[in-house]
């Protein structure tokens, strides 16, 4: 490790500044977004999409400072990251304020949510929880496999897959998926795919911990549940195969869960 001086102290200093200028920028515009929300109730829900993705880009510039901790000092900055952290949960608390957090929500029951953002493209909906998702990946690997949160990122990504699947007009995408002449075909594809793959890691990502880790029911029970949320994708989109194959491991998965409960081997 790098001897740390008062110059190299005085030089990071200098260097985050900026960063932390933009924070307060960032933090001044979400507060004063919040003071319109009760006097601009039918516009409340698009304003809780960008604020959420201002608190993604608020999370990224303490990542960017963490990075300039080690460059210079050869130091993780643990209070950096930290803080990136809280505001990734707070990024996803805002979309689920939007179209709610339930994992075994079907898509019918989303028709109201999702109502006062009709109008809201399905490209940009994408580059939210695009960008929310790269900034988790960023942050877990930032953290290391070491890291006291290791087992906690299972939720935040779980939470992000939910709020990824619930933010969708599942009904339009099936239409256009299908469609390659349907503008926004690329996008809806490439989203949907998406979200079957942050199902599937987080369903995988549950069940490990609940192998590895906690032996806690709820974690297998969560794993599973997110299966069946993968379920309802794959029978929206009509894959009879990818519907079995889901099927067949949350069988699995369920009889292994009432079987560790014979046993005592979970609590």
């Amino acid at each position: 490790m790098t001897k740390i001086t008062e110059e190299n102290r005085l030089a990071l200093k200098d260097a985050v500044l900026p960063y932390k200028e933009r924070l307060e920028v960032l933090f001044a515009k979400e507060k004063t977004v919040l003071a319109t929300l009760h006097a601009d109730t039918a516009g409340q829900a698009k304003k809780k999409l960008s604020l959420a993705d201002e608190m993604t880009n608020a999370s990224s510039l303490y990542m960017a400072m963490d990075a300039l901790s080690l460059k210079i000092l050869d130091v993780k900055n643990n209070e950096a990251l930290n803080a990136a952290r809280k505001l990734l949960y707070k990024a996803v608390i805002y979309i689920e304020d939007v179209v709610t957090d339930a994992v075994d929500v079907s898509f019918a029951e989303l028709t109201d949510a999702l109502a006062p953002i009709a109008d809201v493209p399905v490209t940009e909906r994408y580059t939210i929880i695009q960008k929310l998702g790269c900034a988790i990946d960023i942050l877990k690997a930032r953290f290391g496999d070491n890291s006291k949160w290791k087992w906690s990122f299972v939720e935040l990504e779980g939470r992000h897959a939910a709020v990824a699947k619930n933010l969708i007009d599942m009904k339009q995408a099936v239409k256009e998926y299908f469609d390659p002449n349907a503008p926004n075909y690329e996008t809806t594809v490439t989203y949907v795919r998406l979200i079957t793959k942050l199902l599937d890691r987080t369903a995988n990502g549950y069940r490990d911990r609940y192998e590895l880790s906690t032996r806690r029911i709820d974690d297998i029970k969560n794993a599973i549940k997110f299966l069946l949320a993968s379920h309802k994708v794959f029978s929206a989109l009509g894959d009879r195969d990818k519907v079995e194959e889901v099927k067949t491991k949350a069988v699995v998965w369920n009889n292994k869960m009432k079987n560790d409960q014979k046993l005592g081997l979970n609590s």
